[in-house]
């Protein structure tokens, strides 16, 4: 007899024996990696229709995403139709429909977080909340607002449109030099 140690008549085993282990190692690591190729293409499937979900959330987001805000302006669009209807009987009718209107848009922009940006005559211009259209001399500050031609919006944290204001500059002479206040005569 040889001395392979792969000889399983060496070991004292049956070789039919050993055979049959091996096959049922080969069939039980099959079902193993069957069951296991199962779970991959089902957790693949499953994230696919999440992925999908996610997508089509996403999209309504987008869609929908003004839903409260354009509720918010029907009573306004309904005020404005009432206002132009009345129109031809009262201009204190008319009046009157229009200061409600604009209350019930300013209630509309409030449910939606979309707040006013109005700064004051005086006030110190700020680039991040104004946007400076015209600079003129005035005995006012330097870089204080003189006047404001619109209001700005803030949706939340996000500037949606800068207040557009006028700032003032320093006044200057003939000559080009800024004129000191205490050169102004006030007479």
């Amino acid at each position: 007899m040889s001395e392979n140690p792969n000889n399983t008549e060496a070991a004292g085993a049956p070789p039919a024996a050993d055979e049959k282990s091996l096959d049922t190692l080969l069939a039980e690591a099959q079902a193993r990696i069957e069951e296991q190729r199962d779970a991959h293409l089902r957790a693949v499937a499953e994230a696919e229709n999440i992925r999908k979900r996610a997508q089509a959330d996403i999209a309504a987001a987008h869609k929908f995403g003004v839903e409260r805000f354009a509720e918010g302006l029907l009573p306004v669009t309904d005020s404005l139709e009432a206002a132009l209807a009345a129109a031809a009987d009262s201009p204190p009718a008319l009046r009157d429909g229009i200061e409600l209107t604009l209350r019930q848009l300013k209630s509309a922009f409030q449910k939606a977080s979309l707040n006013e940006i109005a700064p004051a005559v005086g006030e110190r211009f700020d680039p991040h909340q104004h946007q400076a259209v015209a600079a003129v001399e005035a005995q006012a500050e330097p870089n204080t607002i003189v006047a404001v031609m619109a209001k700005g919006y803030r949706l939340h944290d996000r500037i949606l449109r800068p207040a557009l204001v006028t700032v003032a500059k320093a006044l200057e002479n003939q000559a080009g030099n800024p004129i000191s206040d205490s050169n102004l005569n006030t007479n």
